[in-house]
């Protein structure tokens, strides 16, 4: 299939590269979660780094990561255990190599987590205490706080960082694009309050921007996962595989008025219960695991008994268990739920599918190199196929430290390879007006909150042919006037990003006409082995 983006601009904004201001340093780093913060640490043993995020370092979607990272750390457990959960969840796709390469750096990274200060929940005999979720067969979820492990991990890794002597932190500064001669990386078009327009060149460039999940109106995610990195990479003809791949975590808190807030796997790990209105335990019915089947089943099962009881959401029930488990296992979901008059030991807690999770993203090798020179990605902004069609719980955040730092790694040891001095680097700005008819005002929000809801009602947990194309309509009719015009806000380029991300993620669901793993069309509801057990891969110029 070849794609018809109406966006053909290679950059968002028209520049002079001779008339603005313009910094140097060895590695870019572009991006301040779990694997932006791990690729710097690395990175500053061999060179100057400079990391730039597009709000407060801390703001990320490791941030709000609750529930832990895995990693098989326990006797009874083994790398070989891990690596077959892995690939058993990931629907028949994921790749084995990416998968033995991540899990086997686990404990090796996970230790040097501990050295550099987070501090995970033990035992009171000392030892580390590792939950177990769902698709996992042994317990190997570190978790820290209960459940506040990734803003644990953020504090840890910024503090090692800004310790480094040789990397400098650019927060509230947005990335606009990439910067590319040929089809070399050499830095990024950027954009804060101080230097207003400016460019950053840089020897390598490592993309780890997060994801997409702002794309839909239900998201567990932050505000700032406008699918940015993604887009940026799409503009620069960088290959970006597996978009149709969108996990929806099964469990959000859903109260009106009350952000989507996550509520983690290891709720139903540590024994709660999902029931409908009628008070039903409706999830042995659907597979033999019940409430640790894998994501990708758990959240379809509620959809179907919210159909089948004709209510909006379905209930997470935990009053069953100890009233100290609660306190120290989920002090801030308790917190959460009693802000809007819940009681955890006493009452069920409304919950519904939520997007969670972008799988498909920038494609990388092994080193997290991609397909043009110069530029890794890792973390959610890539893939690496190590989640195949499905993401098994708390892998994310283990892939987010070990691509970080196999990325930095290989970039810091090949720092020169490949490399454009200055004057030999050619940069055009593109020059953009504004069409003829086209209005001058936009209100940027409106339309935002228009695609959100488009893309959650025709492209989220269930598609079909006819609503993707729905969506896909409606996403070229509104980029056909957005990309010409000249925005000089964040949210402006937000906006752009965010149709890069629901075009892709529209076009490659409606490719795969087939359900696999998180996946599911409810036209094609099989596995379709002999068509489809691959990966598909999309680029501005061939297409899918």
């Amino acid at each position: 299939m070849v794609i018809e983006f109406p966006a053909k601009q290679r950059y968002l904004v028209s520049f002079d590269p001779h008339n603005i201001p313009i910094f140097f340093t060895d590695i870019l780093v572009l991006g301040s979660g779990i694997a932006g913060l791990s690729a710097a640490i690395e990175a500053t043993k061999y060179c100057n780094v400079t990391v730039v995020t597009k709000a407060e370092a801390s703001m990320s979607n490791t941030y709000y990561a609750q529930g832990g990272i895995a990693c098989p750390f326990s006797s009874e457990d083994s790398i070989q255990n891990h690596l077959r959960d892995t690939l058993q969840v990931s629907q028949g796709i994921a790749d084995e190599q990416a998968a033995k390469w991540i899990i086997k750096h686990a404990k090796q990274y996970v230790d040097e987590l501990i050295l550099w200060g987070t501090v995970f929940d033990r035992s009171s005999s000392g030892k580390l205490d590792l939950a177990k979720e769902g698709g996992h067969s042994k317990a190997r979820i570190l978790h820290a706080g209960g459940d506040a492990t990734g803003a644990e991990i953020e504090r840890a890794l910024i503090s090692k960082l800004k310790n480094s002597e040789n990397c400098n932190i650019l927060e509230n500064t947005f990335s606009i694009d990439l910067l590319t001669a040929g089809n070399t990386c050499v830095g990024a078009l950027l954009f804060n309050s101080i230097n207003k327009f400016f460019l950053i060149m840089a020897s390598k460039t490592i993309l780890a921007t997060g994801g997409a999940g702002q794309v839909f109106r239900e998201t567990t995610n932050p505000e700032i996962a406008t699918g940015d990195g993604i887009a940026m990479a799409f503009r620069a003809n960088c290959v970006v595989s597996d978009m149709e791949f969108i996990q929806f975590h099964p469990t959000t808190l859903y109260i009106a008025g009350a952000s989507r807030a996550l509520i983690s796997e290891t709720t139903r790990g540590e024994g709660g219960y999902l029931r409908d209105k009628n008070g039903y335990r409706f999830m042995p019915d659907y597979h033999p695991s019940a409430e640790l089947a894998p994501r990708d089943v758990v959240s379809r099962s509620i959809l179907e008994q919210m159909r089948k009881t004709n209510d909006t959401n379905v209930y997470l029930d935990l009053t069953h268990l100890p009233a100290k488990t609660l306190e120290t296992r989920f002090p801030k979901l308790k917190q959460l739920c009693e802000s809007f008059g819940l009681d955890i030991k006493k009452d069920i807690i409304p919950v519904r599918p939520s997007a969670h999770y972008t799988i498909g993203g920038v494609k990388t090798d092994l080193f997290g190199m991609t397909s043009i020179k110069n530029l890794y990605a890792c973390g959610e902004a890539a893939c690496t196929g190590f989640h195949g069609a499905n993401r098994l719980g708390s892998n994310s955040l283990l892939e987010g430290l070990v691509m970080g730092r196999t990325a930095a790694l290989h970039a810091g040891k090949n720092l020169h390879k490949d490399s454009l001095s200055f004057d030999k680097i050619k940069l055009l700005g593109t020059p953009k007006t504004q069409l003829p008819g086209i209005p001058v005002e936009l209100d940027i929000d409106d339309m935002t909150n228009s695609l959100k809801s488009q893309m959650w009602r025709n492209a989220g947990p269930e598609r079909t042919h006819d609503s993707l194309q729905e969506a896909l309509s409606k996403i070229n009719f509104w980029a056909g006037y957005v990309f010409p015009m000249q925005f000089q806000t964040v949210n402006g380029w937000e906006l752009q990003n965010l149709l890069t991300a629901a075009y892709l993620i529209t076009t490659c669901s409606l490719n795969r006409t087939e359900s696999r793993g998180c996946h599911y069309r409810k036209d094609f509801p099989e596995k379709d082995d002999k068509n489809w057990k691959k990966h598909q891969n999309i680029s501005l110029t061939k297409g899918v």
